[in-house]
């Protein structure tokens, strides 16, 4: 019988990553990123133009491969694609010790 395992909803925490929420994090942006390309039906040239990278680059982001792509630069292609972005900095709540990153699409 094949065990089955309750994910915490982090794969890179599943994983055991140390860096897990960042990646996490990352791979929203690059998602969210991936969705406005294909909906434009943009190459990876144009996008890297659009998105002021270079076109390897894009093609790591969109295969998953963001390690070399700061979440500060992901939030940049986002604004560059047309898209406001609001951090928004709040305590957490008193059942938490730590508070936590989370990515909302509106």
């Amino acid at each position: 019988m094949t065990e089955i395992e309750q994910g915490s909803g982090n794969v890179y925490a599943d994983l055991g990553l140390a860096d897990a929420s960042e990646m996490l994090v990352k791979a929203q942006l690059a998602g969210k990123i991936a969705s406005i390309l294909k909906a434009r039906h943009l190459t990876q040239a144009q996008a890297a133009q659009i998105l002021g990278i270079p076109q390897p680059k894009v093609s790591d982001m969109l295969r998953g491969k963001f390690r070399g792509i700061s979440e500060t630069k992901m939030i940049e292609c986002l604004t560059r694609l047309g898209r406001d972005v609001q951090i928004v900095v709040k305590a957490a709540p008193r059942s938490r010790n730590e508070g936590r990153v989370e990515v909302v699409f509106v």
